[in-house]
């Protein structure tokens, strides 16, 4: 994997984006479903990371959104490490803002953080590595890297050409709409909630959306496109900075 991301780094040395992953992985967690009963006890359903002191773990609201089923005891749980033994963090609190489907998750223990970047948009081209877990179930606790680029800054929502292309949830989005990320990297369903960070400064720009954004942005088209699309962490902050539900 490293060598094929060497290849297409014009601007980037294979050293730095080696120094940059490896400095990233430990922060990138995966977001499970804890059964006791079944088997496998676990159920990998997308990725995190964790941010301000440690304790606290971004993804995707979509990520939560299944209701649990209480009688089997179900719940929501943060995987870190790596491999068929990865340590298990219970969800304590969490917070969700629908609007840009991003949620934090609090934990007891502490996981080394990653840094949001500045508030403003990044420009087009700019090379960034986006780490998580794709294809969770799949896969299992294997942490994958890729290169991408910002080929656009775009709204979230695309003009339709007529009105019963607009579902319900594009209507909403057109009365606020706000500007997101198109990458030319790909990702897969797995990596909903990754971090997308710079090859630069490791800084975390957005954070990788595979249902929300493509519900929304491709709604028209009767077979999605293999673009990939994420939130700027702008807004992740202002959630951060937001009160636990309950």
């Amino acid at each position: 994997m490293l060598l094929f991301l060497c290849c297409f780094s014009l601007s980037t040395s294979c050293h730095e984006l080696s120094k940059r992953i490896s400095s990233a992985k430990p922060s990138v967690v995966a977001i499970a479903i804890l059964n006791p009963t079944a088997s496998p006890r676990l159920s990998l359903i997308g990725t995190g990371f964790a941010v301000g002191d440690g304790h606290q773990i971004a993804t995707n609201a979509h990520v939560i959104a299944k209701l649990l089923d209480e009688s089997k005891n179900e719940q929501y749980v943060v995987l870190s490490g790596q491999g068929t033994n990865p340590k298990i963090h219970f969800v304590q609190k969490r917070k969700v803002d629908a609007k840009y489907d991003l949620a934090v998750l609090q934990i007891n223990e502490r996981i080394e953080p990653l840094t949001l970047a500045a508030d403003e948009y990044q420009a087009e081209g700019s090379e960034l590595l986006f780490t998580g877990y794709p294809i969770t179930d799949v896969l299992g606790l294997y942490a994958a890297s890729n290169k991408a680029m910002i080929s656009a800054v775009t709204p979230v929502v695309i003009p339709a050409n007529h009105a019963s292309e607009l579902s319900p949830q594009v209507l909403r989005q057109l009365q606020q709409p706000f500007l997101i990320y198109q990458l030319d990297g790909t990702a897969y369903p797995g990596n909903s909630g990754s971090p997308v960070y710079s090859v630069v400064d490791g800084t975390v720009v957005a954070i990788i959306n595979m249902v929300y954004v493509k519900q929304t942005k491709e709604s028209v088209l009767s077979n999605p496109s293999g673009i990939s699309y994420a939130i700027p962490s702008r807004h992740l902050r202002a959630l951060l900075a937001r009160p636990y539900e309950g």
